[in-house]
């Protein structure tokens, strides 16, 4: 694999996993009151233009990695609406 390729990954998936402990926390807790569905809403907007932006260049790190943030960015949002609730 090229480096400059393998260097894209990395840093999209480290950029892509860090909402996973928000997630955890969030799943465990049952709680949303800290959690800003706005930050989610506009970081779900971001993602999904890398990814559009990935497939125009069609460049496979830029778009795996933020699909992944696409998914994980909307089950925040789903999981702030879900526990905000109760």
């Amino acid at each position: 694999m090229d480096k400059t390729l393998l260097i894209g990954f990395a840093a999209g998936v480290l950029t892509a996993i860090s909402t996973i402990p928000q997630i955890i926390k969030l799943i465990r807790d049952k709680k949303a009151q800290d959690v800003s569905p706005v930050m989610y809403f506009v970081l779900l907007a971001g993602n999904a233009l890398w990814c559009y932006y990935g497939l125009l260049l069609d460049e496979l790190p830029i778009i795996a990695t933020n699909a992944f943030s696409v998914v994980c960015d909307m089950l925040m949002i789903i999981l702030n609406y879900r526990y905000s609730k109760k």
